[in-house]
């Protein structure tokens, strides 16, 4: 599959990123791309998180294929058993909190606890650093297994995202691109 034969729909994590963020450059720059916006990117429910993620499926004229980034991938997670069978082609999950064991680093996201552990329905790639200050590579590995998920490890990358250095993350637009050939 290519990119513009999906719409895909960008779920990014607490705040809702910045535009030096790489999924909203990835955002700025692929045509069949869109952000999912939430309404309260900072007092995040996964109720209305959830929601807005079914209201943008059901609007997609292409199969979906998400990329999702931290509280981003938990939303993924809620919203996954509300989403229309045969739709969704896949999931990019990247740099997933560990919102059980790490609660206290991201108090604003208890509302997404429990975290759902069923498998996805869909083919799914989960992109974990092992110096994520929100999640060990053990935590990862485990949603990895749960969500059935194929880990990629992508060694010292912190959160991978704009303040770890990775503004652009060509290194993740080519695995996406891979995982994308592969659906």
């Amino acid at each position: 599959m290519k990119a513009r034969e999906a719409d895909l729909l960008v779920l990014p994590g607490l705040g809702g990123g910045t535009d030096n963020h790489w999924y909203r450059r990835w955002a700025s720059r692929i045509a069949t791309a869109t952000v999912v916006e939430q309404d309260e990117w900072w007092k995040p429910e996964p109720e209305a998180w959830t929601a807005r993620i079914v209201e943008h499926v059901g609007r997609a004229g292409r199969p979906v294929v998400f990329i999702a980034h931290s509280l981003g991938t938990m939303a993924l997670a809620h919203a996954a058993p509300h989403l229309p069978e045969g739709d969704i082609r896949g999931a990019f999950i990247v740099a997933p909190p560990d919102l059980e064991t790490r609660l206290s680093m991201v108090s604003d996201a208890r509302t997404f606890v429990p975290v759902p552990r069923d498998p996805l329905p869909f083919p799914s790639l989960l992109i974990a650093s092992k110096t994520d200050p929100y999640a060990s590579l053990e935590a990862a590995a485990d949603l990895a297994n749960a969500w059935g998920s194929l880990l990629v490890e992508a060694g010292d990358a912190g959160h991978i995202n704009a303040d770890s250095g990775h503004g652009p993350w060509p290194e993740g637009l080519m695995t996406f691109t891979a995982f994308l050939g592969r659906l």
